[in-house]
């Protein structure tokens, strides 16, 4: 049987990870396109055996350069996003919209067997969002030009390395209070990032084509829950308080002043929306790989790292110590 050869943009973030080790663990070979090896290669290496991995630095934008690496490749897959725009190049536009397009293209050309986005659940709702406005945009390209393209939906997907449940508990551990944008009612399904590689590796494994999918969790959360269930596990007392529409806009312009911003305009405005299964697509769970893993169970097993003892701040400790 063929080794398979897997072309991956975006391979050195949480999820690009998880699945770079889950497709070379089954004989995939893999190739990941990064834009700096130095700072990104070692983290890179680690996740498969030598000989399943290769690593290529390049501007993703340098088509000639990328083109190349289409005609050893059976499954292009695309992980590439931002949730802020920064510097020039680095704009929605640029990479949820133009950079998709062009794989489709070089998809098309060199008649690579699938192509996987990763795009985002809701962005049909939020039409006055830059980003979901990209996000569709994008999408609409890539099934212009490569129609036998798969596009994942996922909603908030989550892990020890994400930078949503981390963010979250790093400032909950240091804020004494905790703004609730739009009353804390915004609704999500969080997804684990190994339930996410799963329901890839699934559309992988089974040739799936020609489909737009919802990637949601088995719970249905509010981010006021979702904020009350992280200050448990972390053993913290926070006063959560609604914040009016126009304090919140502009504490948002002063916080996307920061290099790494907490909050943009745009967020905000993406939080108006729940983020939620739309029941107009299959889901995760229709294909064949339901989410199984638990938000509160999941995030249980690595929130000590903010508590305050870290490891040792057990219940069983503490107790052993009262």
């Amino acid at each position: 049987m063929k080794v398979k050869n897997c072309l991956i943009f975006g391979g050195s973030g949480q999820i690009g990870r998880h699945l770079i080790r889950k497709l070379t663990k089954n004989n995939y070979k893999v190739t990941v396109v990064t834009r700096n090896l130095h700072q990104k290669g070692y983290v890179i290496k680690t996740q498969a055996n030598a000989g399943y991995i290769d690593i290529v630095e390049a501007n993703i934008f340098d088509e000639k350069k990328i083109r190349k690496l289409f005609t050893q490749t059976d499954i292009c897959i695309n992980l590439i996003g931002i949730l802020y725009e920064s510097g020039k190049g680095n704009t929605f536009k640029n990479i949820h919209s133009i950079f998709p397009s062009i794989l489709a293209k070089l998809c098309k050309e060199y008649k690579v067997q699938q192509f996987i986005h990763l795009s985002a659940l809701g962005i049909n709702d939020a039409i006055d969002s830059k980003y979901a406005k990209s996000k569709l945009e994008g999408e609409i390209k890539i099934q212009k030009n490569f129609p036998l393209a798969t596009i994942l939906r996922p909603s908030v997907v989550y892990s020890v390395d994400d930078n949503f449940t981390t963010n979250f508990m790093t400032l909950l551990g240091r804020l004494p209070f905790f703004p609730l944008y739009y009353n804390g009612a915004t609704k999500f399904t969080p997804i684990h990032c190994s339930d996410l590689t799963d329901t890839i590796f699934h559309v992988i494994s089974k040739n799936i084509h020609s489909k737009i999918i919802e990637c949601v969790g088995p719970d249905v959360i509010s981010l006021k829950i979702i904020l009350q269930k992280l200050l448990k596990l972390i053993n913290k007392n926070r006063l959560l308080i609604p914040l009016p529409f126009f304090a919140a806009n502009i504490s948002a312009k002063l916080f996307q002043l920061f290099p790494k911003p907490l909050l943009t305009v745009d967020q905000l405005i993406l939080l108006k929306y729940d983020n939620i299964s739309s029941n107009k697509y299959q889901t995760n769970s229709d294909i064949g790989v339901p989410s199984t893993r638990q938000f509160e169970q999941e995030v249980e097993k690595y929130c000590y790292m903010w508590r305050d003892g870290g490891q040792f701040s057990t219940k069983k400790y503490n107790n052993t110590n009262s």
